[in-house]
């Protein structure tokens, strides 16, 4: 999976999955572009840690519901070396809640992180990546989840509504660049033990994984291996593609 040419941008890439993420991909070759949007701390102790290890990353402050930053933070990140791939982690849920019980502040919020800035983040990646604008071309790996399948009834139908959103700009994206040295993929995870499951009821997470075929949550490192194969020269003839990684759920 080694890649020396090129920049990865990772959103979201401070924590959880993006953070796997980013590691990886430093040690695996990449230089790496972490967007994140208001941990520092973590930001700069993950920077650290791949620079420990021989590996190259670069923390970059970004807001990825707002157009403007999100313009900028592409630019500082070409110029770290050509892009080459865009890993749209970037989400929240929205919290748990009922529909009937929703929140419009919420739902506006949910809505313009994780469609509106993947949108925004795909657009940027594909006018820099693409061989009709003067790009080596490369790859987009959208992140989006199990629930798009399953709906997140009684918990998130809004945030699985959000990725069924990238699920549709994945398989369209992926016809639309294509002859443009573009290919755009999904990793669908599962229930993956990371703070993005923070705020469900207590012992929910226990019940789910007793449901799931594999008997375990999975991980945020298996699921960066799955983005990492599909950004890789390994999956050079796989574009369209929602890769399902939910231990059988």
């Amino acid at each position: 999976m080694t890649n020396e040419a090129g920049v990865m941008v990772v959103t979201g890439g401070s924590r959880g999955i993006g953070a796997a993420v980013s590691v990886k991909a430093a040690l695996a070759g990449w230089t790496v572009a972490v967007v994140y949007r208001a941990r520092d701390a973590e930001a700069r102790a993950l920077v650290e840690r791949v620079a420990a290890a021989s590996g190259r990353a670069v923390a970059i402050r970004a807001d990825v519901g707002d157009e403007r930053s999100v313009v900028e933070a592409f630019e500082t990140a070409a110029r770290l070396g050509p892009i080459c791939c865009l890993v749209n982690n970037a989400g929240v849920t929205g919290g748990v809640s009922r529909l009937v019980d929703l929140q419009t502040d919420a739902l506006e919020r949910l809505l313009r992180i994780n469609v509106f800035g993947a949108f925004l983040c795909a657009r940027e990646a594909a006018r820099r990546m693409s061989t009709a604008r003067g790009g080596h071309g490369g790859s987009i790996v959208n992140v989006s989840s199990g629930a798009a399948r399953l709906g997140g009834p009684n918990v998130w139908v809004h945030y699985a509504a959000t990725k069924g959103a990238i699920d549709t700009m994945t398989l369209g994206l992926a016809k639309e660049l294509a002859s443009e040295g573009i290919r755009v993929n999904a990793v669908r995870p599962g229930i993956i033990d990371t703070e993005l499951h923070a705020d469900r009821p207590p012992g929910q997470l226990e019940r789910i994984a007793q449901s799931i075929p594999m008997g375990r949550l999975g991980t945020a490192d298996e699921t960066a291996d799955a983005i990492l194969w599909l950004a890789s020269p390994q999956a050079s003839y796989v574009t369209g593609a929602l890769l399902d990684q939910a231990g059988g759920l």
